[in-house]
């Protein structure tokens, strides 16, 4: 039986049809008591209160004053709609703005640029920002379709997503102007600052979809097409779309394309500012792409004038794009004539090797006072680019003109111990000098125990300590134990990563018995060193010896049941500032009667603990047929 609706909803459901519907027949809803008006806007859908807003605002700048009700009845109303608009928000995704951002690949953070706090009336734009997206991305799988050929701009956006704002099936035929995607695009496209679009999408017409929007951010994805003509109306929609959104745009980004040099020289070209060779773009990326049209010789010379007449740019991520040691040579020979101040540079996944080798003579040619966006640079990541002991030889030299490098990413390179020991006299003589390196990862260098034990001794010794390190991955053995517990008493490391480096129950025991005083770690990751029930005693002592530890990563560790007890101590002697306890994939130390009692251990209001999944029941193969 049909649950009967309540008169209250029935109420609301009126209003939002006399709202949506009723064109300016809904005035008289501002004529409500507060506390009635209130409730209306709590339970409105957005549709309706997009509506009844902007008529808010149409009626204020015409004299009618919100604020000029008796006793003030009004006052304040603005702000009711940022809540409730936040709140619409996070009840439609949940998961919040991150999947509509660019990511920082480096901290896996979204990008600071476009953080959404909702303050100031924003709720609204980042709701219809979020909104236009997930109609455009409908809109580009109806596309994609071989069946599809017609205007992207008739396609009717899905019934769920229609309801999502306030539209019914049997109020809206679905071939009336509200359900078509041009609709939305022309309600909804002022909202939007960044927008993901597919290839499909990227045409003429879409600019026309979107000439009201000012576009902060602009992620392009599979520009590609093995059919020249589509390739060159894609570019062209790419071009005149950024064209259109020139003042505005300050973040580009394009991945999984395939664009010939002509194509880049093309894009390059259509962001510079009328009558003016200089662009506003501060973040660009090109990830998992090929830019280079099969040619391993240069780099398309529109792509390098773009770098060296970017004023304002300070990220470049040009990761995993197959390019090689001429590449980066180009790319750093633009850099030292770059006006601009870059502060991030991604080359991972590349192949630059061997280029590096030789960059000694290159880089002690040029005077110490060019070279603007080296002296800027605070993060660089080279991993996975095969590089070789000579490779960390040369790199000191380009390290030499980095003097406020923050963050180097050296992983998934085969250095081996004498890269690291070049690296080391690197260190050690930037040491002397203004030294701002804080967090260095070395994750899978083909590195041993004694390379490792090495770079630890020395990194006690500098001036200014490490803030993170990560040596994650390489077969280090439980003989480090005595020169990772030196090296934690003795620095001031807040983040240490030793996942998957062979500790063993014997390295965490003696972890345990050879850390000697405090240490400063905040965070720590020890997963995947089997380390059984010693991995816990190593847990329990660090909750004595790190009075700020925040984080621990535990996963992977084959710690049976007896750890139970001993995690439940070092909770408590935490103190509550242990925010997160992973024991992902220890399903022998867990049973669902512990829940009661890990319940007990929360960090504002969320269990800290990360529990593992329940042991597997393994049933006996039967071979029988």
């Amino acid at each position: 039986m049909a649950e009967v609706p309540s008169l209250f909803s029935l109420c609301i459901d009126a209003a939002t049809t006399k709202i949506i519907h009723g064109g300016d027949n809904f005035l008289d809803v501002f004529e409500l008591p507060s506390q009635m008006f209130d409730s209306l806007l709590a339970n409105l859908p957005p549709l309706a209160l997009h509506i009844l807003q902007e008529q808010m605002s149409v009626e204020n700048g015409s004299g009618f004053s919100i604020d000029g009700f008796k006793n003030g009845k009004k006052r304040g109303r603005y702000g009711d709609f940022n809540t409730v608009w936040k709140t619409l928000f996070k009840s439609r995704w949940p998961e919040g703005v991150g999947e509509f951002q660019p990511v920082n690949q480096w901290t896996k953070q979204c990008l600071p640029r476009l953080e959404m706090t909702g303050q100031g009336g924003d709720w609204d734009q980042i709701y219809w920002g979020a909104h236009l997206q997930s109609c455009l991305n409908k809109a580009a799988e109806v596309a994609l379709l071989p069946s599809f050929n017609g205007c992207i701009g008739e396609i009717a956006v899905p019934d769920n997503i229609m309801q999502c704002v306030g539209y019914k099936r049997c109020i809206c035929d679905a071939t009336c102007e509200y359900s078509k995607l041009s609709y939305h695009c022309q309600q909804f496209g002022r909202y939007a600052r960044c927008l993901k679009l597919q290839n499909v999408l990227c045409v003429a017409e879409t600019c026309v979809l979107l000439r009201n929007s000012k576009l902060e951010s602009i992620i392009f994805q599979r520009i590609k097409s093995e059919k020249h003509h589509y390739l060159l109306m894609q570019i062209d929609g790419v071009c005149k779309l950024l064209n259109q959104n020139g003042e505005t745009l300050s973040s580009l980004d394009f991945n999984y394309c395939k664009l010939p040099s002509t194509a880049v020289n093309a894009i390059c070209d259509s962001l510079y500012t009328k009558g003016i060779q200089a662009h506003g773009i501060q973040y660009f990326s090109i990830k998992a792409s090929s830019i280079t049209g099969g040619s391993v010789v240069s780099l398309p010379s529109g792509l390098l004038s773009f770098i060296s007449s970017g004023r304002s740019l300070c990220s470049i991520n040009l990761c995993d794009n197959h390019l090689g040691p001429n590449f980066a040579r180009m790319l750093f020979d633009a850099m030292f004539d770059a006006a601009c101040h870059i502060s991030m540079l991604d080359l991972s996944e590349n192949n630059i090797a061997g280029w590096l080798s030789k960059a000694s003579g290159t880089f002690s040619s040029y005077s110490s006072g060019i070279g603007k966006s080296l002296q800027s640079l605070t993060v660089l990541n080279l991993r996975g680019n095969n590089l070789r002991k000579d490779d960390v030889n040369g790199l000191k030299y380009i390290l030499a003109r980095m003097p406020n490098l923050q963050c180097l990413d050296l992983s998934d390179n085969p250095i081996g111990d004498d890269g690291i020991r070049n690296l080391m006299a690197y260190l050690a003589e930037a040491s002397e000098r203004d030294f701002h390196l804080s967090d260095l990862k070395i994750e899978n260098c083909n590195l041993s125990c004694n390379g490792v034990t090495q770079l630890l001794t020395s990194l006690t010794t500098l001036k200014k300590p490490l803030n993170c390190l990560s040596i994650a991955d390489n077969d280090l053995g439980s003989q480090l134990a005595v020169a990772l517990a030196g090296f934690l008493s003795k620095s001031c490391v807040r983040v240490l990563n030793v996942e998957d480096i062979g500790l063993g129950p014997s390295g965490f025991l003696k972890l345990r018995e050879e850390i000697s005083k405090d240490v400063k770690l905040v965070h720590i990751n020890i997963s995947k060193n089997r380390g059984g029930i010693e991995t816990a005693n190593f847990i329990r002592e660090l909750a004595l010896r790190a009075p700020d530890l925040a984080a621990v990563n535990a996963g992977y560790n084959f710690m049976p049941s007896e750890s139970y007890v001993i995690l439940c101590s070092a909770l408590e002697l935490s103190k509550g500032k242990l925010e997160q306890l992973d024991l992902t994939g220890n399903s022998g130390c867990y049973q669902p009667a512990h829940n009661c009692m890990l319940a007990e251990f929360q960090f504002r209001g969320r269990p800290i603990v990360i529990l593992p999944s329940l042991p597997t029941v393994v049933v006996p193969h039967d071979d029988d047929p």
